[in-house]
């Protein structure tokens, strides 16, 4: 591949662009959003989202003959001086990129897996995680509410290790979120730090199809999200809570450990 001419200058358009694309600003499909090194370029890659533009730290070009990025293609590519590369990304590792966010459709509910509903969650780095944590154990679809932070947030998109891309994020008020699950048996079970009230985890069936409630990190769920649930659930635990992506985490696994368990037992 022949390069064009290394950029220098910061005030560059195209280093602008990367610059405003780290601003966590992008929220919709189309946006331009920025992503950096190897492996969430790869995942970006192996997801099929369209690359505008991809930057390579000048005497770094050999990075694009790893494994992970073949197969990576963009509509212009950039080389930037060692200066600038280092001024323009939050961490550099030498490769970055300003891609479209994807559309991701809503899943096909099918009540065989279990669903996530976030509710008022403001860390980036938790809500990457629950993603990440969604696509490993199985949950088909996330509910978020419209004060929970942006899910394309540069943080969010690092801590999901590029389960962004392939995991259907939708954002609607609880009433409606319920609306939609209830006509499909859905049971919801809220998430709570307090054991009053609530069944411990160990002893709650999580049988599908269930949606798992999460709250903010300080206040938990609200009221009005307590009051939709079917059931309360707690995490029985030496400290008075846990972190809401590890509860969440903790939840979608034992979800799907009971179930996995279930359809053993089915053909046993």
């Amino acid at each position: 591949m022949k390069f064009p001419p290394t950029i220098t200058s910061s005030n560059n358009a195209r280093v602008k662009a990367l610059r405003a694309a780290f601003r966590g600003h992008a929220s919709e499909p189309g946006d331009l959003l920025g992503i950096e090194g190897e492996n969430l370029i790869g995942e970006a890659i192996r997801s099929g989202v369209r690359f505008d533009t991809v930057y390579v730290r000048e005497g770094n070009e050999s990075i694009l003959q790893q494994p992970a990025l073949q197969g990576l293609e963009a509509n212009y590519w950039a080389i930037l001086s060692a200066s600038i590369f280092a001024t323009d990304t939050p961490s550099p590792q030498g490769i970055a990129a300003t891609i479209a966010i994807p559309e991701i459709k809503s899943a096909a509910l099918d009540t065989q897996s279990a669903v996530l509903v976030v509710e008022s969650l403001q860390d980036p780095g938790n809500l990457g995680t629950l993603i990440r944590s969604a696509e490993a154990f199985g949950v088909q679809q996330i509910f978020v509410t419209y004060k929970t932070v942006n899910c394309w947030n540069p943080k969010a998109v690092r801590a999901s290790a590029g389960s962004v891309f392939r995991i259907p994020v939708t954002r609607m008020p609880l009433e409606q979120v319920k609306g939609t699950l209830r006509p499909l048996g859905y049971k919801l079970f809220a998430a709570v730090a307090n054991s009053q009230g609530a069944t411990s985890l160990v002893e709650t069936s999580l049988s599908v199809p269930c949606a798992l409630m999460i709250g903010s990190e300080g206040g938990g769920l609200s009221a009005e999200a307590l009051a939709l649930a079917d059931a309360r659930v707690h995490i029985p635990c030496a400290v008075e809570s846990l972190n809401a992506a590890i509860a969440g985490s903790t939840l979608m696994y034992e979800a799907l450990r009971q179930n996995l368990a279930r359809r053993a037992e089915g053909t046993a």
